[in-house]
């Protein structure tokens, strides 16, 4: 079934097109850099000794302060060239981006991509050639004494390590698909004792029934557009369940150049927009009341709660594989986190 073949490109980190938004587009601006949204790249690269790369601060609010290299995606990049380009300004060294670690965001506005990268050439940067972007780089032990920017990268420098030790997500690196907004689709299982497996589907016009879209909004964390789909397909059931975020199996992103005219031009046509495709959880509330609120006893469903609205439906997955693949993502943390700071 053509659902279930979507869904095994997304637990394979392969990504599918987003053809729109399902969920409330009117309250969320397509995504324009700089204007709408800003995204962040950030590297945690290590030598063989299994010290961190950092960069020292150029700028006049930290200065010669340390950070790991970082910065602000241009609009002419792709997620991978900004963290390339970053790097490369700021340390002196070529480097490939191995895997996302984690993703950090504060709704649409301020959205941070952390990668594991590997150094391929160039030269770490010395005082000599210090300019606006950093004043030298170095290699930290992570124990001598170094004022840092900002104790947030302890915990990044901490999942790099722990990620090249131990592995607990696939390597996941963006697709490149276009977007038009900063976008959340929604794999949302529900599991009975059986170990059977129903996702919710969604219709739209002069399309079959698909994983539901929910645009992020400026002023919500991106995990509340999850909420925003259950809370529209259940109605008042909504509040019988809790939506748990098991986290991000792929990002679509994609930047498009074309060359008019023997120049190499960049389109900007709708392209700024990300897609996190994000695998959740629908269990029923373990504390459930009546009117008079008093405990009722709970006994567990054999099928997902009813929809509320016809919009929506549930498919029952047939796929052993596909089941047994969702079921192993949903015991295991072995999905890409992504963590908001609101």
């Amino acid at each position: 079934m053509e659902v279930e073949d979507q869904l095994t490109r997304l637990l394979d980190g392969e990504g599918s097109e987003v053809t729109g938004v399902d969920v409330h587009p009117d309250q969320a601006k397509p995504a324009t850099l700089r204007k709408t949204v800003s995204y962040i790249v950030c590297a945690i690269i290590f030598n063989d000794k299994e010290e961190v790369l950092m960069v020292q601060e150029a700028k006049q609010e930290c200065w010669r302060q340390w950070y790991v290299p970082a910065g602000r995606m241009e609009e002419d990049e792709s997620i991978e060239e900004a963290l390339r380009r970053e790097v490369k300004e700021e340390s002196g060294f070529d480097c490939q981006p191995l895997t996302l670690l984690l993703i950090q965001e504060q709704g649409p506005q301020w959205i941070r991509f952390i990668f594991l990268a590997k150094i391929t050439g160039g030269s770490l940067k010395t005082q000599d050639e210090a300019d606006k972007e950093s004043l030298q780089a170095s290699w930290w032990d992570r124990v001598s004494p170094l004022q840092l920017r900002g104790r947030d990268i302890l915990d990044l420098i901490d999942s790099g390590l722990k990620y090249r030790q131990d592995a607990w997500h696939p390597l996941t690196l963006p697709v490149g698909l276009p977007c038009s907004h900063v976008v959340q689709r929604l794999v949302l299982v529900f599991s009975n004792a059986k170990q059977e497996l129903w996702v919710l589907l969604v219709k739209a016009p002069a399309q079959p029934p698909h994983l539901p879209t929910a645009a992020a909004v400026k002023t919500h964390s991106m995990m509340w557009a999850s909420n925003l789909v259950v809370q529209e397909a259940l109605g008042s059931l909504y509040y019988d369940h809790d939506v748990t975020a098991l986290g991000v199996l792929g990002v679509q992103h994609h930047h498009h150049h074309q060359h008019l005219h023997g120049r190499l031009q960049s389109s900007r046509s709708g392209e700024d927009g990300v897609c996190f495709n994000m695998l959740a959880l629908l269990v029923p509330d373990p504390v459930q009341r009546n009117r008079d609120g008093e405990k009722l006893d709970v006994v567990e469903p054999s099928e997902p709660p009813p929809l509320a609205n016809p919009r929506y439906s549930w498919h029952r997955l047939q796929s052993p594989a596909l089941t047994h693949s969702i079921l192993r993502k949903m015991k295991t943390a072995c999905t890409l986190p992504i963590h908001s700071l609101y």
